[in-house]
């Protein structure tokens, strides 16, 4: 077993989830504990991206994916969804220079056709960048929602079946996951571990399909203090369980 550093529990490098996905929340809640506006919170909120970036990178992690902006936070004050949209702008142009030296991969799913074109620019950018980078994928979720997923991946296979190329009877798990916006993460397409931080019990429209097996912990955390430490001590959680996926635990004799 090996001591973290900076933390106090033990991880066994040898079982360290090879996706994580985390619902980033409490930005807004965050600031206002500290009588500042809520786009404060989200700019500091992106600076701890950069931290766990890293520190899952240096773990082991195989996939990192993000929730970055949701289909429903369209609802939120204009001037809030503004800064929202530049964020990735500032965070692409200021990050990646440690992305590259990280070897990490960026990618970013959702419905990018819709997104401001400076965001979309960047975004697609940073993907272009890093295509030739083996590490660690780090996945954003950019005007994403899991049921807007399910339903493009239902009309791309009804599609399919309607121009010939598909016959229904081959529509499986396997086939239906291929279509859905993780399908290019292949074998990693499911997350072994979710993250939702700030203390919130919900899955907020998030990876609906792809979680069915997923540990899921929930830490009372604000995203921006959620630290290395505390991403460790998810990932011991995360250890300390027993994964049967519907089975049942094997006995030994």
């Amino acid at each position: 077993m090996a001591i973290a550093k900076g933390s106090k529990v033990k991880l066994d490098p040898a079982r360290i989830p090879a996706h994580i996905a985390i619902i980033m929340d409490g930005n807004g809640r965050w600031a206002k504990r500290r009588l500042l506006p809520r786009v404060a919170g989200h700019k500091q909120g992106m600076q701890n991206v950069k931290t766990i970036t890293k520190a899952a990178s240096r773990l082991g992690v195989k996939v990192l994916t993000l929730y970055a902006f949701s289909t429903e936070n369209w609802k939120r004050p204009g001037s809030e969804v503004n800064y929202l949209m530049r964020l990735p702008v500032d965070f692409f142009n200021d990050f990646m220079p440690d992305l590259i030296k990280e070897n990490v991969k960026v990618e970013v799913m959702g419905e990018l056709t819709d997104l401001p074109e400076p965001t979309r620019k960047a975004s697609e950018k940073a993907m272009a960048d890093t295509a030739n980078n083996t590490g660690m994928i780090l996945n954003f979720a950019l005007n994403y929602g899991g049921r807007d997923e399910l339903v493009h991946a239902a009309r791309k296979l009804a599609s399919a079946v309607r121009d010939g190329q598909l016959d229904p009877e081959d529509i499986d798990d396997q086939r239906f996951s291929d279509a859905l916006m993780t399908g290019f993460l292949g074998d990693l397409a499911d997350p072994d571990l979710l993250i939702r931080t700030s203390g919130e019990l919900r899955i907020s429209n998030f990876l609906l399909w792809q979680i069915a097996y997923s540990e899921l912990v929930f830490v009372d955390d604000y995203w921006p203090d959620f630290s290395p430490a505390a991403l460790e001590a998810a990932i011991a959680t995360y250890q300390a369980r027993d994964r049967r996926f519907g089975g049942l635990k094997k006995i030994i004799n």
